[in-house]
């Protein structure tokens, strides 16, 4: 969830925050209801809330908003009173902007996301008023919305070689977690440069104290498939989103064979991916990476 560090930012710097959230969407829209940015200044913010139509006229709107003290409410698009101000995707937006958010409630959100626990931040759109709640879809009543939190996509990468590291260069540059596991001390030593959670493989298994959520996807990198059924049969018995594995159409047939020669059911193995990636015979890790780091962020939005 992305918008976490829009939250992180008024934690860090909470002197002159206010917290812009999108309370309504009529038609097409660059950000969903519930999207969030923060502002301190015309030239100050964390995040956006359109492909830069309304950001200028925002932070001017939370400067007077900081000033007046009390939650403004403001409509972008169909149906503004700003014509001079247009959307190019033709819908509308409503905006709410909130003075001082309670940073009391921002941070039990913070550490329950910290903690990777679904939860929901409810607002009071008049009086700016948060609360938590359980979690549930994001929806907007009369007077208040409640905006889902789910924790971000973390990514578990078995393997060895250019495709890991590769792979996890690109997720971690894109703002998503990722943790290494390989038998090899290069892939490993690649990783920790990259900012990853690492962890040596001595055998070819799956470790039992892996904290896997159904927001985790398992990916292997692996040129030897003998790595993989154990590993994949193990990770079968998790609530992970997202499982699978490099190699051809050939190498998938042995894994499965594999597999089930350990008592891996057919069902089970529907869960696996593979080959990965949403481009055929990709033969080159650059490619590879993008291609599945794509497969699977689709895959969790599906």
């Amino acid at each position: 969830m992305k918008d976490i560090n829009v939250i992180r930012a008024i934690l860090e710097r909470p002197q002159g925050a206010v917290l812009a959230v999108i309370v309504g969407v009529d038609g097409p829209s660059y950000r969903p209801l519930g999207a969030m940015m923060t502002i301190y200044g015309t030239n100050d913010c964390v995040g956006s809330l359109s492909s830069g139509c309304i950001e200028a006229d925002l932070a001017l709107q939370a400067q007077d908003t900081l000033r007046e003290g009390v939650p403004r409410l403001v409509r972008y698009g169909r149906g503004s009173k700003f014509i001079d101000i247009q959307l190019p995707c033709g819908g509308g937006l409503e905006i709410v902007l909130l003075p001082a958010p309670d940073l009391a409630i921002l941070s039990q959100l913070d550490s329950k996301v910290e903690q990777r626990q679904r939860c929901a931040l409810d607002i009071d759109i008049e009086s700016g008023a948060m609360a938590l709640g359980s979690g549930g879809s994001t929806h907007r009543t009369a007077s208040r919305i409640s905006i889902e939190i789910v924790p971000e996509i973390r990514f578990f990468a078995f393997g060895k070689g250019p495709e890991v590291n590769t792979f996890v260069a690109l997720a971690t540059s894109a703002g998503y977690p990722a943790v290494v596991l390989s038998p090899d001390d290069e892939t490993i030593d690649l990783a920790k440069n990259l900012g990853c959670v690492t962890q040596k493989l001595t055998s070819k298994t799956f470790p039992d104290d892996l904290a896997i959520d159904d927001r985790s996807a398992i990916i292997l990198f692996f040129h030897d498939h003998d790595w993989e059924p154990e590993i994949l049969s193990s990770a079968l018995k998790t609530p992970a989103f997202y499982i699978g594995a490099q190699g051809s159409l050939k190498a998938r047939e042995a894994r499965y064979t594999a597999m089930r020669g350990m008592g891996v059911s057919d069902k089970d193995l529907e869960r696996l991916h593979g080959p990965v990636g949403l481009i055929a015979s990709v033969k080159d890790p650059t490619t590879l990476a993008i291609s599945v780091l794509a497969e699977i962020v689709g895959n969790q939005h599906t």
